[in-house]
């Protein structure tokens, strides 16, 4: 963020996760790149620094503020570390309104503790092999038994799918209610019977990211681990995704400006024809283009970060932020590999590394086309 915006609490903040991140995450991610998922100790090591639930009442172990800078400021400093294989954005940004707000207090007092420490790693599975965006779509069903939930179906493509020890997955439970939706929120906990994950999915990209499919076959779920009210599910889902549009958007502003500084460097001291590349009159135009459209996306997003503080929360707003961000990121880093010429397509240059992470950017928390659908409708179009 732009360091007006900041107070010196915030700024004290980003010096501490960028030296956590150092410390903690840079010297590994490449074996975790490798091994296809993070070490499960760096979730508890985060806990302890305090980099989990910071809106998490303090009672709970949290840091007890809403302000959204402080989950902002250390995705940026994972984005410049490269480390894209934590997860922890989905954690404190996607799912801890859920259980903030959602959560019971007995919910709360169960779950909350160990998501701030992390021994509970969190994740939300939406997406089904045949259902992606469209929610309504999706199969997975859970019916009523008793004192618990029969829960069946699958789920795809889920962040902190093999770590997770807490699930929150939307099922239809009732199919005859087309208006709302019939969905529920459920939370599914490690060691229910019935409950498998596949092996780690292989992405052409963020290959430390642990990304999984799950497999629920008849499994009993507590109607106390029901989150939110029954049937309104898809209700609670567009209530809480504009937040993690929001995050997504400022993932993509960070990775953008962190490539495009990269390049810049590459361009003033790589020569060819007796010249740094940088005084070709096309490569500087390249570079002012980007600069200016960087700024521009810096601004928009650092305001849509304290509008969101100051509860203008607008989902329209956050699908355009979403939509527009991460096409500007994919472009800015595909015109900064092109100035790499050669090196840009080796696997050990961070900016090749950054174009494979990057594609995943338009498609997850929402197709862009689906933004940009969402934004149309808001016209009146």
């Amino acid at each position: 963020m732009q360091d007006h915006l900041l107070d010196p609490e915030h700024r004290e903040f980003a010096a501490m996760a960028r030296t956590f991140v150092a410390r903690e995450v840079t010297p590994y991610h490449a074996d975790w790149e490798r091994a296809g998922m993070v070490d499960r100790e760096v979730w508890r090591t985060a806990g302890k620094a305090g980099l989990l639930g910071f809106d998490v009442a303090p009672e709970f172990g949290g840091g007890g503020t809403d302000d959204l800078r402080y989950p902002v400021l250390l995705g940026e400093e994972l984005i410049r570390a490269g480390a894209t294989g934590i997860g922890f954005g989905l954690h404190n940004d996607v799912v801890a309104p859920y259980l903030n707000q959602l959560a019971t207090p007995a919910q709360r007092a169960r779950w909350l503790p160990g998501f701030c420490s992390g021994d509970l790693v969190t994740a939300i599975a939406l997406t089904e092999p045949g259902a992606g965006s469209d929610l309504q779509g999706i199969t997975t069903s859970a019916v009523r038994d008793g004192d618990a939930y029969v829960l069946n179906g699958s789920k795809s493509f889920v962040t902190n799918g093999i770590h997770a020890d807490l699930v929150i997955v939307a099922a239809k439970t009732d199919p005859a209610d087309r208006l709302r939706g019939g969905i529920s929120l459920l939370v599914v906990e490690r060691g229910m019977p019935g409950f498998e994950r596949g092996r780690p999915l292989e992405k052409i990209g963020r290959h430390a990211q642990d990304t999984a499919e799950l497999f629920f076959d008849a499994v009993r779920v507590p109607a106390a681990n029901l989150l939110g009210r029954s049937n309104r599910g898809l209700r609670h889902l567009m209530e809480y995704l504009p937040r993690e549009r929001l995050s997504i958007a400022a993932s993509a502003v960070a990775g953008a400006e962190t490539v495009f500084a990269e390049t810049l460097e590459y361009c003033r001291t790589r020569t060819a024809f007796g010249g740094p590349i940088g005084g070709f009159q096309h490569i500087r135009f390249e570079l002012a283009e980007m600069s200016t459209e960087l700024e521009i996306a810096r601004s928009y997003i650092d305001t849509c970060v304290l509008d969101h503080n100051a509860g203008r929360r607008d989902p329209v707003t956050a699908a355009r932020a979403k939509w527009w961000t991460t096409d500007l990121q994919k472009r800015v880093v595909d015109r900064c590999l092109q100035l790499h010429g050669g090196y840009g397509y080796m696997r050990e240059q961070s900016v090749a590394r950054a174009f494979l992470d990057t594609r995943m950017m338009p498609i997850y928390g929402g197709t862009n086309e689906i933004m940009k659908e969402m934004i149309g409708r808001s016209l009146g179009v």
